[in-house]
């Protein structure tokens, strides 16, 4: 097999892919519920953010304890949201591109946002965070 093709079966084709899958989707609906309802009193990038942050608490208790079964501790918190510094930053352009400059309703703008995401934040949560090879 390419070893390409067995790198993407390895960490996609796998239970901890289709759990973090399934708990992107929780967390994809807090964060842009979340941002929806900030949205109301404040600028809708701002409210992006808020939202994002405070939905990434959630993440990481669902990640660790659902998906790689490890206790919580600051350390791997701190690791945990390092590893989402990028998809924070994919995400941001995306909303900038899809809110600001194609006129996308904010909420169309966040999930779109969330799903592109997806793959380098589980690599990134997965490797560094909690260590999985």
């Amino acid at each position: 097999m390419n070893p390409l093709l067995a790198q993407i079966k390895h960490h996609f084709l796998t239970r901890e892919f289709l759990l973090f899958l399934l708990i992107g989707c929780i967390n994809t609906f807090n964060g842009s519920f979340l941002a929806w309802i900030f949205s109301h009193g404040m600028n809708s990038n701002l409210a992006f953010n808020i939202g994002y942050i405070l939905s990434n608490f959630i993440a990481y208790w669902m990640n660790s304890r659902i998906i790689f079964h490890d206790t919580l501790s600051l350390q791997r918190y701190i690791k945990f949201a390092i590893s989402y510094l990028p998809n924070y930053l994919i995400q941001n352009i995306i909303v900038v591109i899809f809110y600001n400059l194609l006129h996308f309703p904010d909420i169309v703008s966040y999930i779109i946002a969330a799903i592109l995401g997806i793959p380098v934040t589980f690599l990134m949560v997965k490797i560094f965070a909690f260590g999985r090879k």
